[in-house]
């Protein structure tokens, strides 16, 4: 039998494909993260953590004690755990938009200063001038929570680029949302990070609303993970409600990036259950298509299925679920107890001066 010639390798002109599917082979061969019992756990707790801290954050608005814009995290929580898990924290770092409690949670950063943060006061993780939009870490990596749309993501390329430049083998993960993909200095950021070379993951975090508007009435390419193809990034199509799919996704596109190949976009397919903030009563969609995704799509119950086939009780998950409840709750009672800035405090934090 004549031997098949060798497949020749893709040209610069025609590989756009080669390019687009180079990771999601990788990423399609392993699918579903092999989680022992005890990450399974500790996925599910986190998971759980977020989903009530922000269910009490959404509390503490309707009461007034938190001011200004509130954006919760309900739904997406897989998201945030499953790339977040796959990081070193050591050296890693993380850039997020307005969106940003899930990520703090993630971090296993104390919620009792985060939720100080969101009410504003001293005791607070930006010390109370950071609020739900801005919270900020420098300790822990986490370069914010920013308001401007998209505007995160060229900061990404900067620590990025400042991981290469300092060879100390960390990326950085830069999450947006499928309406900030549609900004401008995203695609800059794409370009240089490509030329580069730099060591990030961009990860679009795609829950099908750019505030009220769905993602197919404001993008022409629906498909997000196609869109590093210009720029010769690798993308990933990830279900972004399975938190096992999300941890082998991540697994995959940060050995890339630490490899020095360059940077990688992940698309992650999620869906949030409350309005764009707190003030958006959500009329653009219908009761059905959130119970839909409630009853179908939920990556707490998801996982929660799961250990139990592995052989956890219903008594089991509940005792987590009651202890997460009673932490929440006394987050919410240090916040409330907490004392607000002093007045001086306007003037401090606001300009650096280098001699």
């Amino acid at each position: 039998m004549a031997k098949k010639p060798a497949k020749a390798a893709p040209s610069a002109a025609d590989d756009s494909d080669f390019i687009l599917h180079s990771l999601q082979e990788a990423f399609e061969a392993k699918k579903r993260y092999a989680a022992s019992e005890a990450e399974m756990l500790e996925f599910y707790r986190q998971m759980l953590l977020i989903r009530r801290f922000e269910e009490k954050a959404g509390q503490l608005y309707g009461l007034g004690l938190i001011g200004g814009f509130c954006h919760l995290y309900i739904g997406q929580e897989a998201v945030a755990i499953g790339l977040q898990s796959a990081l070193d924290n050591d050296r890693d770092s993380v850039i997020t938009g307005y969106r940003d409690h899930g990520h703090m949670l993630a971090y296993g950063i104390d919620p009792r200063v985060i939720m100080a943060e969101l009410t504003g006061r001293e005791s607070g993780i930006s010390r109370g001038k950071g609020g739900s939009m801005h919270m900020f870490s420098t300790e822990h990596k986490f370069y914010g929570g920013h308001g401007i749309v998209g505007a995160q993501v060229a900061l990404g390329g900067g620590l990025a680029l400042a991981h290469q430049y300092n060879a100390d083998g960390g990326l950085c993960l830069a999450y947006f949302g499928d309406g900030a993909a549609n900004q401008g200095q995203v695609y800059e950021t794409f370009n240089m990070a490509a030329l580069w070379k730099l060591p990030i993951v961009f990860v679009i975090e795609n829950n099908g609303y750019a505030m009220g508007t769905a993602v197919k009435r404001g993008s022409a390419e629906t498909e997000f993970y196609r869109r590093g193809t210009a720029f010769r990034i690798p993308g990933m199509k990830v279900n972004g409600m399975d938190v096992l799919e999300v941890r082998a996704a991540a697994e995959v596109a940060c050995a890339h990036a630490r490899s020095g190949k360059g940077p990688v976009l992940m698309e992650c397919n999620t869906y949030r259950y409350r309005g764009h903030s707190m003030s958006d009563p959500a009329k653009y969609r219908s009761r059905e298509e959130v119970q839909e995704q409630r009853d179908h799509h939920d990556p707490i119950e998801g996982l929660k299925k799961t250990l139990i086939e592995a052989g956890k009780t219903e008594d089991e998950l509940k005792a987590i679920d009651k202890a997460i409840r009673a932490e929440v709750a006394q987050a919410a009672d240090f916040a409330e107890t907490s004392p607000e800035p002093e007045a001086s405090e306007l003037y401090t934090d606001v300009l650096v001066e280098e001699y």
